[in-house]
């Protein structure tokens, strides 16, 4: 029995964490960023679009991820994702730059 209680206690308090483990980049995608990248609303560069993304891809992972947190033209800082964490953005750029080859 005391057995059986420290495993349910053990997993009650794994599970938030488990609550929290970041959105893939598709999920971001698709949940914040195609709001604008999907129409190109805003002058947003379109998913898909290797011509418009090809020289933001060109600045690397790191640079676009600054900008994304910071914001650019019409984008407000973090897009849309105020609940996103750098690990989201970063692979929601990622998921964006390589579904736009």
């Amino acid at each position: 029995m005391k057995k059986a209680l420290i495993l349910a206690t053990a997993a009650a308090l794994l599970m938030p964490a488990a609550a929290m483990a970041d959105r893939t980049g598709e999920e971001v995608y698709k949940t914040k960023c195609a709001v604008c990248h999907a129409s190109g609303a805003a002058n947003a560069p379109k998913l898909g679009d290797a011509a418009a993304w090809s020289s933001r891809a060109a600045l690397g992972t790191d640079a676009l991820l600054e900008t994304a947190k910071k914001g650019k033209g019409a984008m407000p800082p973090k897009g849309l994702c105020m609940d996103c964490n750098d690990g989201e953005l970063k692979s929601a750029i990622e998921y964006m730059v390589n579904n736009s080859k």
